[in-house]
């Protein structure tokens, strides 16, 4: 990840379409400059291939530029656990902060684009930017929540609950990146949402042609139309 795109000159915080979602409001122009100096951008990655494994040395968090991220862990028993999907403008690798090594490994869900945020330069940095110093710390507070989420989550009851609830997330995480939070392509597989949630893939299938019969969904293998979203948010149980 620390190897520079050649094509990677042009591209700066300052000019990024991310940097209301990863940067604080705060920041000056002069203060933006300087966090730019320190993102490294490697070059693009290609699905499946990692941008960390679980133990290797914490180094860096990372920022989604393009494309999309899923972590997992894998139990003593050797099965896998997704933990996350992230999508562009949202932070991962911070499971490493406590830990000196990662916990988690991440990897491509499709071609993605990722800025390396060193973190020792970065807590440097922040020591004498303050807004920086909050930025960060909110991130942590949002990761911590995104934990007790996903346990709240597995702690529904029903398949549909789960599901309705995943798929509301990501509405409003589109939403925030000022795109269509009722039409979108899902970037994960079946059996990576299954996984996620806790659910077989027949289930997760079974749920989505549910929901279209439903009228609730229009759903084309990965493409995702919201029919109904009071519908949707009421299956949910929120």
């Amino acid at each position: 990840m620390s190897q520079r795109c050649p094509h990677s000159v042009e591209i700066n915080c300052r000019d990024c379409r991310m940097n209301a979602l990863c940067l604080p409001i705060a920041l000056e122009l002069d203060e933006v400059d300087r966090l730019n100096d320190i993102v490294q951008r490697g070059r693009p990655l290609h699905k499946d291939n990692y941008v960390y494994n679980c133990g290797d040395e914490f180094r860096s968090v990372y920022a989604v530029r393009s494309g999309s991220i899923k972590t997992y862990s894998v139990n003593d028993q050797g099965v896998e656990q997704v933990t996350g999907f992230y999508l562009p403008g949202e932070i991962f690798g911070m499971d490493g902060i406590a830990h000196t090594h990662h916990i988690s490994s991440a990897v491509a869900l499709e071609t993605a684009a990722i800025c390396e945020i060193p973190f020792g330069r970065m807590e440097e940095l922040s020591m004498t930017l303050p807004s920086l110093q909050r930025h960060f710390f909110k991130l942590m507070s949002k990761e911590i929540t995104s934990d007790q989420q996903l346990i709240a989550l597995l702690s529904k009851n029903s398949a549909e609950e789960r599901v309705a609830t995943l798929l509301l997330s990501i509405s409003a995480r589109n939403a925030k990146r000022s795109l269509s939070n009722v039409r979108f392509r899902l970037p994960m597989s079946r059996a990576d949402i299954g996984n996620y949630l806790g659910l077989t893939v027949e289930t997760v299938s079974r749920v989505f042609s549910r929901f279209q019969k439903q009228n609730i969904l229009a759903v084309d293998k990965k493409e995702i139309e919201i029919l109904d979203v009071p519908g949707l948010q009421q299956l949910s149980n929120t």
